[in-house]
């Protein structure tokens, strides 16, 4: 009987990757981004801040990541479909510590493996939502 568990998680390398694509992406739009990437766990593997991003832009990416590797959904659009008729999590979920629904937060998946999570702030939030995918895109296309 196996008594232990190995987690996956993302390297340094894929966490620099998605950032450097992230900031690659936003620069595309004229955007100034906070990004991050947090590990399976939650805890932080790789953070940037562009010159210029707002300040603001600094804890949100990171709310972003960790809600989305909290829940393995991403912010935005699935976490409103999955909250908007049900008043308990509606009204719940906005006390949760490190919680946030603006998207531009993505779990970050190898096969069907939660591995991580990435947070991007600095825009609105379907501009945040473009530099996640560009991100995750690349990695996708690196790992084929």
């Amino acid at each position: 009987m196996k008594t232990s568990f190995d987690q996956p998680t993302v390297s340094r390398e894929a966490a620099q990757l998605l950032i450097e694509t992230a900031i690659e992406a936003a620069q595309a739009i004229s955007l100034n981004i906070s990004v991050c990437v947090l590990d399976s766990s939650g805890r932080m593997k790789a953070f940037s801040s562009m010159d210029g991003a707002p300040a603001v832009s600094l804890e949100t990416c990171v709310k972003k990541a960790k809600t989305a590797v909290g829940f393995g959904i991403p912010t935005g659009r699935s976490w409103h479909e999955f909250i908007k008729n049900d008043p308990i999590l509606l009204q719940g979920a906005q006390h949760l510590p490190d919680f946030i629904l603006l998207g531009g937060g993505s779990p970050i998946l190898h096969g069907d493996r939660l591995i991580g999570a990435i947070g991007v702030s600095g825009g609105h939030y379907e501009q945040d939502e473009k530099c996640v995918a560009a991100a995750l895109e690349t990695l996708k296309s690196k790992n084929s």
